[in-house]
């Protein structure tokens, strides 16, 4: 193997054979040229080596600085910026030295606000009430933070595990969100017994690509607070455009009835029938503008009974086209047939105002977990973020004409028989709402 030699030892070696070699040509001239000569290259024979001596020291230093240059270096490609080097001259080994003293201050600066931002960014995600958890390709969490944590795993670490198994010992509205794809509502029911309110969530689901291999992303949003505070303003607004209501319809019954007391008691009786007329119009206006709030807000408690699958199903059909997907089950229902049937009257009336094509609209019963699952689809333009996270509150609509009362009042059936509505964008477009009662 060859043995390579610093520049010290090559030079010394170089010198020495330059040295040699004098010698060796000094000394054969001297025997010929004569004592005179002998004197002067006997001298240049001793001069030679202090030379080569002298030339060592003044390199030394030098080298000991390349030296020093190429594990500062190494270190910067550690990642280690700590070092620094210290060369007293003025020259050009001391402005080679300045300038990678400050290559190092820089990556030091450099490195050191990476990772003051990388510290905010980390506790800016880690107390944020939003859970976030990422997803790597084989399935496995390969980061969740504090919310996330606390939401499926009691507050322990998550990372490394596999998301199926957590998802086995989450809720089981989520465990349906999750197998459905895309955004979507759900509700966590309380334990029972609680008097806890159903907590209700909004899943959002992005892929990307990191490191050359896909990731998913998972939000999960607590919306019971929000929806809440939404549901207080939106009383207040109801309660403003029913008062508007009554006064549009009492002032002017009112003023007639005054004046046909007017009219009778000037003993002008015929103009009485038109006043009546026109009251019976304003006050029958009223009364179905009033019953129409009235059947939301005064939602009768269900009078449970066994439901035949067929009789309802068959029921909705004769009121709005749909396709029945799959099978429906053998067993009957245990429900109040008259809600049952309204709420899923009121989403499929929103399903065919969706922009869908009527023939894909389409309705299935299927079992999810402990409960059932009736799921009405369509292939209309689907729900952003927003419109999704106000849909269930009472009275919110996106169309100039709509009341705002079809979901809500879904909403609260579903509620009334112990389940839930969830709410789900489909892959290839469309929406799909699912109306889940107890088995």
């Amino acid at each position: 193997m060859r043995r390579r030699f610093g520049l010290v030892t090559r030079l010394s070696l170089r010198f020495a054979g330059l040295v040699v070699s004098s010698t060796v040509i000094a000394l054969g001239l001297a025997r010929w040229l004569g004592p005179t000569w002998q004197a002067g290259l006997l001298t240049l024979a001793i001069l030679v080596p202090v030379a080569l001596a002298f030339a060592r020291t003044q390199l030394q230093p030098l080298l000991a600085m390349l030296r020093a240059l190429s594990g500062t270096v190494i270190s910067y490609r550690d990642g280690d910026f700590s070092h620094g080097l210290h060369w007293e001259r003025d020259d050009e080994i001391g402005d080679l030295v300045k300038a990678h003293n400050d290559l190092g201050r820089v990556l030091r600066e450099q490195r050191q606000g990476l990772a003051e931002r990388e510290l905010l960014l980390d506790t800016m995600v880690q107390n944020t009430p939003v859970a976030m958890l990422l997803v790597g390709h084989a399935g496995n969490v390969v980061f969740g933070n504090l919310a996330a944590r606390q939401l499926l795993h009691g507050g322990r670490r998550i990372e490394g595990q596999d998301l199926d198994r957590l998802l086995l010992r989450a809720f089981g509205s989520l465990r349906e969100a999750y197998a459905r794809g895309g955004d979507g509502l759900f509700t966590v029911q309380p334990a029972k017994g609680s008097d806890a309110e159903d907590e209700i969530y909004h899943l959002a689901r992005r892929q990307f690509t990191l490191n050359g291999q896909r990731h998913e992303l998972l939000l999960l949003r607590h919306l019971t607070a929000e929806l809440r505070r939404q549901e207080v303003q939106t009383w207040k607004k109801v309660i403003r455009v029913l008062s508007h209501e009554l006064n549009n319809s009492l002032a002017p019954a009112a003023s007639l009835a005054r004046s046909g007391a007017e009219l009778l008691r000037r003993g002008q009786p015929e103009r009485l029938p038109e006043i009546f007329r026109t009251i019976e119009e304003r006050t029958s206006h009223l009364q179905g503008f009033i019953e129409g709030y009235a059947r939301f807000a005064k939602l009768p408690t269900p009078r449970l009974e066994d439901v035949a699958w067929d009789t309802l199903v068959g029921s909705l059909q004769a009121q709005v086209p749909f396709q029945l997907v799959g099978a429906l089950p053998a067993e009957p229902v245990r429900a109040d047939a008259g809600q049952v049937e309204q709420a899923l009257l009121n989403l499929l009336k929103n399903a065919h105002e969706s922009g869908s094509p009527p023939s894909d609209i389409a309705l299935a019963v299927r079992r999810a977990g402990d409960a059932l699952a009736i799921d009405v689809m369509d292939r209309g333009s689907g729900m952003t973020e927003v419109v999704m996270s106000q849909a269930l509150v009472p009275f919110y609509s996106t169309k100039r004409s709509g009341t705002g009362l079809g979901l809500a009042l879904a909403r609260e059936i579903a509620e009334a028989h112990g389940g839930r509505i969830v709410l789900a964008n489909r892959d290839g477009g469309g929406l799909v709402v699912s109306l889940v009662l107890p088995a």
